[in-house]
């Protein structure tokens, strides 16, 4: 019995792998279906990852519409050698490092490394003499922030105005908008992915 149950696993994994594979060439070459499956297959999985790290469900959304952007806009990068779960959640780690690092919430303990699937990950404190230039990187990045969502397509700049700028929950701006919430979130979702594709762009100037 257990070494069917072995079997099955294995040939579950290996199905799962499969499909993976397919789906990320699809992706590749543009497929909007496939980015939504693979969304679909991993959003609750990096949920409770996630979770792990931050401990603030009220932003987990957030973080994992941009996670899923950020694996997106570099999905050619992704090295079919290694599973696209572990890439994916190497860079939901990465991500959520970056958030904390940012937030520095007081629930963290910045002496103490935290614990994720990839091992342990301490958290570095920036030097505080470069305040300065910190203040002109971050006021250079809003400016650049803003252009790039001055140049979405009107449907998605409505609704990242209205999630970020506004801080409106998603169920609002279906209301608002009249639009379905699932509607909202793939265009919060897709206008997240051109935003990062055009920050990514412009990296060099911050």
């Amino acid at each position: 019995m257990n070494e069917h149950s072995s079997v099955s696993h294995e040939s579950h994994a290996s199905q799962s792998s499969i499909e993976d594979a397919q789906l990320v060439q699809h992706a590749v070459e543009g497929d909007e279906n496939a980015y939504r499956k693979l969304e679909q297959k991993y959003h609750n999985a990096l949920y409770y990852h996630l979770l792990k790290l931050v401990k603030d469900r009220e932003i987990l959304e957030d973080l994992i519409q941009e996670v899923f952007a950020k694996a997106f806009s570099n999905i050619s990068s992704y090295n079919s050698d290694y599973a696209f779960s572990t890439w994916l959640y190497r860079i939901a780690t990465n991500h959520a490092i970056d958030h904390l690092r940012k937030k520095k919430l007081k629930t963290l303990s910045l002496d103490e490394p935290i614990q994720t699937n990839e091992g342990e990950m301490a958290i570095d404190v920036p030097d505080s003499t470069y305040e300065a230039d910190k203040v002109v990187i971050q006021r250079q990045r809003k400016n650049i922030i803003q252009e790039a969502i001055r140049n979405l397509p009107e449907k998605y700049r409505a609704v990242i105005e209205m999630r970020h700028i506004e801080e409106k929950s998603y169920q609002e701006i279906s209301e608002l908008l009249d639009l379905p919430l699932g509607t909202v979130k793939a265009h919060i979702f897709r206008a997240r992915e051109l935003l990062y594709k055009f920050l990514k762009e412009k990296r060099g100037t911050f």
